[in-house]
């Protein structure tokens, strides 16, 4: 019973640090673009969505 509790926690502690690193990939992503680019991205949305 104890291993399994180990194994759950350490699985749980894996998937916060997957998580963490999808986190930091998608900010470094949104930091990449200029404020003119995210403008454009946003006008064309609002276009799309008329």
């Amino acid at each position: 019973m104890r291993r399994l509790w180990k194994f759950l926690g350490l699985a749980g502690v894996v998937g916060v640090a997957a998580t963490g690193v999808v986190v930091a990939r998608a900010e470094r992503r949104r930091r990449a673009y200029t404020p003119d680019e995210i403008r454009d991205q946003l006008r064309k949305r609002v276009q799309g969505a008329e």
